[in-house]
């Protein structure tokens, strides 16, 4: 899915939509990001060595994640509300994609948990861990 495609389902706007692109592969969202070098999170993280901040990996993460639940969020809003067993391995800097894999581990009624691993333009892996999310209407 393209991001007219995500924005019919993610309630995300720019400059916080952060998917370029993402699909599901029978129980698996897979998506990406590419980092352009002129985003807002990195004028200040760091103006002489831009990288991208762990928080918005996250975010990423969690929206790539989404396509897995986009019939589910379908008018309603996905909010995070645990974020687990999250280590990261390799800074994200301008001209990288981070590219996103995630599956359902577990889901109680409209709270679901996903894990998720991030790689790298060289397939190294950016970051792995386990996000929460609450489906809570709008």
């Amino acid at each position: 899915m393209n991001r007219e495609k995500i924005m019919e389902y993610l309630p995300h706007r720019p400059p916080m939509l952060l998917v370029d692109f993402t699909e599901v592969i029978g129980d698996e969202a897979v998506g990406y990001y590419d980092v352009k070098g002129d985003e807002w999170f990195l004028q200040g993280h760091f103006p002489e060595n831009p990288v991208v901040p762990g928080v918005i990996l996250l975010e990423i993460a969690g929206q790539i994640s989404s396509a897995l639940l986009s019939d589910s969020i379908k008018g309603k809003t996905p909010y995070f509300t645990g974020i687990d067993k999250v280590r990261f391995k390799s800074p994200v800097k301008p001209g990288d994609r981070a590219t996103v894999r995630a599956k359902i581990i577990k889901q109680i009624k409209s709270v679901f948990i996903l894990s998720c691993t991030a790689y790298g333009s060289d397939d190294r892996v950016l970051f792995s861990g386990q996000l929460t999310f609450a489906i809570v209407e709008r």
